[in-house]
């Protein structure tokens, strides 16, 4: 046995002895034991030191709102900082160390800066880093950066794994108090889909910690009872250590279950944590009340703690909170611990209760001191004694273990993640969910319910309404008499207590104190939003969950206003700490993105392809053959083949869009900066896609395959942009248009057949004519294949300047096609290039990729000014592409750049100079947006965004890659460097 933990009672296997270690001590624990209860049970109450002061920190809670007793637990890639002790259930050969310390939790040197708190209150570092300037980078910062930050992660590879899954329910509950086990075993006898979800490792929630009985039985046993019926029903699925952390759009809710963080070694084959994304028709939330601290003098004494975590220490773990025990409540609560310690052999010392009439209902042997408060603890690393104060003077009392209630206040964190803000309830003294929730509602004391009666009555009611709404035939499960149970009323609100000398904390983990928040309001920052992030209260791991109602009862005070005036921050998601490993799930390593094969990956593997990244994408970036030792080798003999002969490449990687309506010319019209209204059936058009603010977005072709059916190309970045911007257009822009949009880019194979010799090679499987008369230049249309055994999509457009086709056809048949068209192509000599060979040409003939469209450019930098629709009456972007900086002449533009030496080269992102300007970034005139070697010109040839680089034509510049060292003398030149007059395209 250890010290504190008691001889019999709780929920703990006394048959399983655990070992595990506290910064290299060696303790002792039983199964079901959490590492917290643990460590009380050792003596152990110095457990971490605060963030900025250092000061000693103890226990606090038994739950997730744990401020203090934060933990790194695991060696090697199983390490994790900030583990609640609360939370993390103990294994055998646990290892746990404490944070924030240095060089020993006794001994931290840290623990100076408390000598130093009057310098250090709130908004110090505002003040104090402004001056003198130079500071800062050699001073401030490295000494921030060093200081900044809980715990140390750990370099080694995670070597568990994660899972990610849906569910899909009728009815969720979330909590399973006494609310939600109503709730459940009500909705689950209808036959209704039920998930119920609780973080804990035990299902029960304050039951756990209760004496009360319920229809006779203990309320132990009526969990077990309860958890027994639920587990019979097939249509019900229990899931304990499991976190709802957020509710989002279409009543869809993120939990993170803890599968194995409870035990030494995962099995390798189980992840240890899995995401869940839940779609529930229906939610009820039963997530209960967290007890608040109470703000007086060293109120952060290792050996305070919550009267409800003591409770759950003394019943559920059967661990005793200390030998000499005084409770200090406002409000019926603190007389429900005291019967819970008389009953176990401990009298407290004294119940102070702020009250002026106590309790009636308390018939115990404590000693009750009514209308008095805790003004002061002391003790230092362990609390030793407390100063009362009341209307006849000041009192201390010896005490080792001081239990503080000071009222409740619902978790309703997840009802506010949509928008709603919580409602300030002066019968409650608390903040309650905003009304009128859609998809959620909610039951226990999360509404207000004071007792364990009043908690089952409500779930069950509550869940047979949601069910019976549902079409399921259903009553409300009835449990008997509840008898034992100490109703709380609601604890009148208490900020400031009287009397204190020493700090008195409200945000534990960041030291923010009561003068802190004080401070705030003289210096202009009372609004809620600005004392956060002035004081730092509720910024830490624990987001204020403790702190941030008694943070806006002071702030309250000090403006002289209510609680509703001042309102709470912005509650988001996440409700707790979720791991990355949670969040990225199996994507990780070779799995870290999706990897996409075009429907012509195995045609070009076949033909010795290598590929690259691009994206998600894997392309064919050339195709080796025999005696060429370079890339550059490749490349140049497909350019010149292509415009020789012909070539073949996989352009199945452009976003494909498919625009139908009777609607969609006008939509159309409306997305793109120049005219696609009146584009006639059979044709293809490029067009320019604007950002609101002017900006280009996209480009690429469109072509109107019918009156009311459009085919939309994307770039291959921007595939799932585009459609994201076409969704919201459609659906929030103008809904009133009759447009449907459906992205098409996995079911199309895509190759661009391109050449001289193009048509001739086409012809032979091409069942129409496709003549330059019969087929002319951008032209679209569906197409006969192979003597009318398959169907597809031809389009008259060119990329690289030559000749050429691009012909989609259904995915399935790509290899088929693309291995048909080299057949047919032999005699011509035809050759698959990659998309090297692709950007070479593109730059040669002078067409822009994202290289170009940056997101900085507007029509006019590239030469579309004429794009820019003057008839239309509106499009995205028209308002603002006009404006005068997007018009100034001293803006980039596109010019093409070759070096006056054939024999030398530079690099894309090159600056452009002046003739003799020094290199500076004053006399900077733009930059090399891309480059490469044309074997055509025989030397390397660029684009670049040049100040009024149309007029420029012909003037020689240096330019210069500073990160190279390397200065090339140029010339700046027509963009387009092969066939300026198009004449190949109409052949």
């Amino acid at each position: 046995m250890t010290p504190y933990r008691l001889q019999n009672g709780g929920l703990i296997d006394r048959q399983v002895s655990l070992s595990f270690s506290f910064d290299g001590k060696k303790m002792l624990g039983f199964g079901g034991d959490s590492l917290a209860s643990a460590l009380l049970a050792n003596g152990q109450l110095l457990v971490g030191r605060s963030f900025k002061y250092h000061r000693p920190r103890g226990i606090l809670t038994a739950g997730a709102a744990e401020p203090n007793a934060l933990m790194t637990i695991g060696q090697g890639g199983r390490t994790e900082p900030n583990t609640r002790a609360t939370m993390q259930e103990l294994y055998q050969g646990l290892e746990a160390r404490s944070q924030n310390r240095w060089p020993s939790l006794d001994f931290d040197i840290g623990s100076l800066n408390s000598l130093l708190s009057p310098f250090l209150g709130a908004g110090f570092y505002y003040k104090t880093f402004m001056w003198p300037a130079p500071f800062w980078e050699k001073v401030y910062e490295p000494f921030i950066r060093k200081a900044a930050g809980l715990g140390k992660a750990s370099y080694e590879a995670d070597p568990d794994t994660y899972e990610k899954c849906w569910a899909h329910c009728d009815l969720l509950i979330i909590g399973a108090g006494p609310a939600g086990l109503a709730a459940a075993l009500t909705a689950g006898r209808s036959g209704a889909r039920v998930i119920v979800i609780d973080e804990h490792s035990i299902i029960g929630g304050s039951l756990l910690s209760d004496t009360a009985t319920i229809g006779g039985a203990t309320a132990i046993d009526f969990v077990r009872e309860a958890q027994a019926d639920l587990q019979a029903l097939p249509n019900v699925q229990v899931l304990d250590r499991t976190t709802v952390f957020g509710w989002y759009d279409g009543n869809v809710f993120g939990a993170v279950e803890r599968v194995q963080k409870h035990v030494a070694l995962p099995k390798a084959e189980v992840p240890v944590e899995r995401l869940w994304r839940i779609a529930a028709k229906q939610a009820l939330l039963a997530t209960g009340a967290e007890e608040r601290p109470l703000v007086f003098g060293g109120n952060d004494t290792p050996g305070v703690m919550m009267a409800g975590a003591m409770r759950t220490y003394l019943n559920r773990f059967g661990v005793a909170p200390g030998r000499e025990v005084a409770i200090f409540t406002t409000n019926d609560s603190g007389y429900a611990l005291a019967l819970d310690l008389e009953a176990r052999g401990i009298v407290p010392v004294a119940i102070i209760d702020s009250r002026p009439e106590g309790s009636a209902a308390y018939a115990g042997h404590a000693r009750v001191i009514k209308g008095a408060f805790v003004s002061d603890a002391k003790g230092g690393k362990a609390l030793s004694s407390i100063e009362i104060s009341r209307s006849g003077g000041r009192e201390t009392l010896k005490t080792d273990a001081l239990a503080v209630a000071g009222g409740f206040s619902p978790i309703i964190h997840l009802a506010c993640h949509r928008g709603g803000k919580p409602v300030w309830s002066d019968e409650q003294a608390a903040f309650l969910a905003p009304e009128s929730l859609i998809g959620l509602q909610l039951a226990g004391s999360v509404l207000g319910a004071s007792s364990i009666a009043a908690s089952l009555t409500e779930g069950a009611a509550r869940a047979s309404v949601m069910v019976s709404d549902m079409g399921f035939p259903v009553a409300p499960a009835s449990f008997g008499e509840v008898e034992g149970d100490m109703a709380s009323r609601p604890a009148k609100a208490l900020w400031t207590i009287p009397n204190v000398k020493g700090k008195a904390f409200v945000d534990y983990q960041n030291d923010v104190h009561r003068k802190d928040l004080g401070l705030a309001v003289r210096e202009g920052y009372g609004h809620v939003e600005l004392a956060k992030r002035y004081t730092t209260n509720g910024m830490a791991t624990d987001q204020g969950k403790l702190s941030n109602v008694n943070a806006i009862g002071l702030l309250a005070e000090a403006r002289g206003v209510s609680p509703a005036d001042v309102g709470t921050t912005t509650f988001r998601p996440f409700y707790t700490p979720v791991s990355f490993g949670a969040l990225t799930g199996a994507y990780h390593g070779s799995h870290f993105q999706p990897v996409r094969k075009s429907p012509l990956h195995d045609w070009a593997k076949k033909n010795g392809a290598v590929f690259v990244e691009t994206g998600l994408w894997y392309r064919s970036s050339w195709f080796p053959r025999d005696g060429e030792t370079t890339w550059r080798e490749s490349v140049d003999r497909e350019v010149k083949n292509a415009r020789v002969n012909a070539g073949l490449c996989d352009v199945s990687m452009l976003g494909k869009i498919e625009v139908c309506g009777k609607d969609a010319a006008e939509f159309l019209n409306r997305v793109y900066s120049n005219a696609f209204l009146k584009l006639p059936v059979g044709k293809a058009r490029y067009g320019l896609m604007l950002r609101e603010d002017g900006m280009i977005y996209d480009d690429g072709t469109t072509s109107r395959l019918s009156e009311e059916h459009f085919f939309m190309t994307t770039t291959t970045a921007y595939a799932a942009g585009v459609m994201n911007h076409l969704e919201f257009c459609s659906q929030a822009l103008w809904p009133e248009l009759d447009v449907r949009l459906a992205s098409a880019t996995d079911q199309w194979a895509q190759m661009a057949i391109a050449g001289p010799k193009s048509r001739m090679i086409l012809q032979k499987i091409v069942d129409e004519n496709i003549s330059n008369d019969a087929f002319p230049f951008l032209g679209a249309k569906e197409v006969s294949l192979f003597a009318g055994q398959l169907h597809g999509r031809l389009f008259r457009i060119s990329f690289s300047g030559e000749l050429a086709y691009e012909l989609a056809v259904p995915a399935g048949y790509g290899e088929s096609v693309a291995d048909a068209l080299m057949e047919a192509g032999r005699e011509h000599g035809i050759q698959p290039y990659g998309v090297e060979a692709l950007g070479v040409m593109r730059i040669e003939k002078g067409h822009v990729t994202h290289n170009e469209i940056n997101g900085t450019v507007v029509p006019g930098d590239l030469g579309f000014g004429k794009m820019v629709s003057a008839t239309k009456p509106d499009f995205i972007g028209k308002a603002m592409v006009g404006r005068e900086g997007l018009i100034d002449a001293e803006r980039g533009q596109l010019v093409g750049v070759r070096p006056l030496d054939p024999a030398t080269s530079f690099r894309s992102g090159s600056h452009i100079l002046a003739k003799d300007a020094p290199a500076t970034l004053e006399n900077d005139q733009g930059y090399v947006t891309s480059s490469a070697y044309s074997p055509h010109v025989g030397s390397t040839i660029g684009l670049a965004l040049v100040k009024r680089g149309s007029e420029r034509h012909g003037e020689d510049v240096m330019i210069w890659n500073g990160l190279s060292d390397e200065y090339t003398p140029g010339r700046l030149c027509n963009p387009v460097f092969v066939d300026p007059e198009n004449e190949k395209l109409h052949v």
